[in-house]
C-alpha cells in the first residue's frame, strides 16, 4: 500500500496534474515493483498566500509525501526518491523545487477493504 499527497501552487499544479501522476506512479512501480492498477494519489492545490515555502524556491515549489506500509529496503526508498527527482523535471520541477518524505506504518496500523491490513494477503511483494 502506498498512499501519495501532493502540495502546491493551484497555478502551476493544477494544469500538470495527471501528467505528475502519471510520473509519480511510474516512480513507485518501477523503485517497489508496485502493481500498475494501485495507484492513490490526492493533490492539494493551495493559493498561493496558503503556502509558504523556503527562498530559492519558485511558484513550481511541490511536495510529495508518500505514506506506505513499512517493509520496503532503505535502498529501494532512495531509488524512489531519486526516481522522483529525476523525473518530475519532465514536468517542470526542479530538484531545488521538489521535497520528498516517506512515512512508513506497520501493517496493523493500515485499514482497507474491511480489515487490518495484517490479516490481507496482498498480491505484491512488500519487501523489496
Amino acid at each position: 500500500m502506498v498512499q501519495v499527497k501532493i502540495y502546491g501552487i493551484r497555478d502551476y499544479l493544477n494544469p500538470i496534474k495527471q501528467q505528475l501522476s502519471d510520473v509519480i506512479h511510474s516512480c513507485v512501480m518501477d523503485a517497489l515493483q508496485f502493481p500498475a492498477n494501485k495507484r492513490s494519489h490526492r493533490f492539494f492545490p493551495l493559493d498561493k498566500s496558503d503556502f509558504y515555502y523556503p527562498a530559492g524556491r519558485t511558484e513550481c515549489y511541490t511536495i510529495i509525501e508518500l505514506s506506505m506500509i513499512e517493509g520496503r529496503s532503505v535502498t529501494a526508498k532512495k531509488q524512489l526518491i531519486k526516481l522522483l527527482f529525476e523525473r518530475s523535471l519532465s514536468v517542470g520541477i526542479t530538484a531545488q523545487d521538489l521535497e520528498i518524505t516517506i512515512f512508513e506504518n506497520p501493517k496493523h496500523n493500515w485499514g482497507f477493504r474491511g480489515l487490518p491490513g495484517d490479516e490481507h494477503e496482498l498480491n505484491y511483494k512488500i519487501e523489496v
